[in-house]
């Protein structure tokens, strides 16, 4: 179990960071903004939380990597103006709740993983 959260952990860095950096990341499709960079940062936090969960064969890795995730973007939402990394657009609202609602779906999905009881 202590394997599992030590490695959620700087998963849980690493998936907050590269996905701030990326939610950003847009593009204009027939006069309409489309965030293809929120989206690709929720698949990268549902393949990890997914490679976590499956690694260990347990959802307690996918919950510390979701929750650390999520506070890490929450901090980084709120710091004051021109330091914020994450504003309140489009793109950075679909980044933050993205981030719980794939953290449950992962969670669900993650449920299979535990031990058959005996």
């Amino acid at each position: 179990m202590a394997g599992g959260i030590a490695a959620a952990v700087p998963a849980a860095l690493f998936v907050a960071l590269a996905g701030t950096m990326l939610h950003g990341q847009d593009t204009l499709a027939a006069g309409v903004e489309v965030p293809w960079g929120a989206a690709a940062a929720l698949v990268l936090l549902g393949a990890v939380e997914l490679w976590l969960g499956a690694a260990f064969r347990s959802a307690l890795p996918t919950a510390v990597c979701g929750a650390l995730c999520y506070a890490l973007a929450g901090w980084w939402s709120t710091l004051e103006n021109g330091k914020r990394l994450i504003v309140g657009d489009l793109a950075g609202n679909l980044w933050i709740y993205g981030i719980a609602a794939v953290t449950v779906g992962m969670l669900a999905w993650c449920r299979r993983y535990r031990p058959a009881a005996a």
